[in-house]
């Protein structure tokens, strides 16, 4: 098995990523899914990339029918319209890679081209927004950790996703346990995405606050908890991220600055929904889902009392 051509559906953060470290393969063909005006715009203008153009091929779904590896790095609000585009593209020996956040998109994605197509993964990378395109720190980037659930762990398609990475600029490594390294990830991202964002505060904040610290405690702890629940042991995963410097704003509180919708349903909503499946308490899970959603909805204009026709309201 040989991987000759990529797909990539999802060109932002984590998209930026793949396409920035594949680019350097010339061997294969590598494109973009995109329909509509973002097929357009993406065709005239490229992905920009720590400070440079780059320009991969961009497909529609059909032109993309049959690639070999197709690997979804969406945003969890976009996945569920996706869908379709998805089914469209995987062929019969299709390999699906799902870098998204959470511990679900692979069972959504599975469920619309079948569980057979997906190799399980995930990545660590602490890329951002500015006026120019995406950023990152090549050098302290972990990348994409991928594996089987099951043996043969050196799978025919893990082999050629090893081929592949190992000829190109993209951090990639294989592991045995890759449905703990996901749970590991998850963990990561509820204990130190979701308080800072309420703060509004750099990550620096867990260092210097007994209080950020407590928040962060109780939402590990909900999460563990859960993952036992499930038969995953976490105890021996410690995820490795990326240094940053303490005023780093992570996904979460980067959509909240843009007045964007976060991806909290894939984070505490997820926890929410299971710890209702499994009869367990999630209080901290619950309080930030609800506290989000709340300032998602002040960034929508919601709370904006300042006209002059507003109708008086009890405090209850």
């Amino acid at each position: 098995m040989k991987i000759r051509s990529v797909a990539v559906l999802g060109a932002g953060a984590v998209g930026s990523y793949v396409i920035w470290g594949l680019s350097q393969r010339q061997d294969i063909r590598l494109g973009v899914i995109a329909e509509g005006e973002r097929n357009r715009r993406l065709q005239q203008g490229g992905c920009t990339i720590n400070g440079r153009v780059y320009r991969p091929q961009v497909w529609t779904p059909e032109q993309a029918q049959g690639v070999d590896l197709l690997i979804v790095a969406l945003k969890y609000g976009a996945l569920p319209g996706a869908l379709d585009s998805i089914r469209r593209a995987v062929g019969e020996n299709t390999i699906v890679m799902s870098l998204m956040n959470g511990v679900d998109s692979e069972e959504i994605i599975g469920s619309r081209v079948g569980a057979e197509h997906l190799l399980h993964s995930l990545i660590k990378v602490a890329s951002h927004k500015e006026a120019d395109g995406y950023h990152f720190d090549p050098e302290h980037t972990v990348g994409i950790i991928y594996g089987e659930l099951e043996p043969p762990y050196d799978s025919p398609r893990v082999q050629a996703v090893q081929e592949l990475f190992a000829a190109s600029g993209t951090r990639a490594t294989v592991t045995e346990h890759i449905r703990e390294e996901m749970w590991s990830k998850f963990r990561l991202n509820v204990c130190n995405n979701l308080p800072q964002a309420i703060l509004g505060a750099g990550v620096g904040c867990y260092r210097d606050s007994q209080h950020m610290k407590a928040i962060s405690d109780g939402l590990r702890r909900e999460l563990e908890t859960i993952a036992a629940a499930k038969g995953i042991d976490l105890a021996g995963y410690a995820s490795k991220g990326c240094t940053v410097m303490p005023g780093t704003r992570y996904s979460t509180l980067q959509d909240l600055d843009a007045g964007r919708h976060t991806e909290i349903d894939m984070f505490s909503g997820a926890l929410v929904r299971m710890g209702r499946e499994l009869d367990i308490p999630v209080p901290y899970n619950e309080y930030t889902y609800h506290m989000i959603k709340a300032l998602e909805e002040k960034n929508d204009g919601r709370f904006d009392y300042s006209g002059p026709d507003q109708e008086p309201t009890w405090a209850r």
